[in-house]
């Protein structure tokens, strides 16, 4: 994002937003800066539109459909990461992510962990 104009920024956001609002009646409220890039003009912006910006405090090599982690190695990784009040970045681009996505949600909910929406996170 810091490479894009100010009105690029404006437009992508304010697009995406609206395709979001007319496919699912969603109206965004959270960005999460593009491979974590931003400056103190992206925050702004993104600010002045109206969302907030929240980045990641785990994320792992998932986001490279051509070279997919094995699903155990990719268990191991994020259940040894976890930590209180992680904001987890897991790519949906990702088959593996998928493919472990329900024994994934268990293992971390018996490690004692519960899942929150940004909402509730404040």
């Amino acid at each position: 994002m810091p490479d894009l104009s100010d009105e690029e920024i404006k437009t992508e956001l304010m697009t995406l937003n609206q395709t979001l609002y007319e496919k699912y009646h969603y109206e965004m409220k959270y960005m999460r800066p593009p491979k974590g890039e931003f400056s103190e003009r992206t925050l702004s912006i993104t600010e002045t539109l109206g969302f907030k910006t929240v980045m990641w405090s785990f994320a792992y090599v998932d986001w490279n459909e051509d070279s997919q982690p094995e699903k155990e190695d990719a268990i191991n990784k994020i259940i040894s990461n976890l930590h209180n009040g992680e904001v987890m970045l897991l790519h949906a681009t990702s088959k593996t992510n998928s493919e472990i996505m329900s024994e994934l949600i268990d293992k971390v909910r018996e490690e004692g962990y519960e899942f929150k929406t940004l909402d509730e996170f404040k």
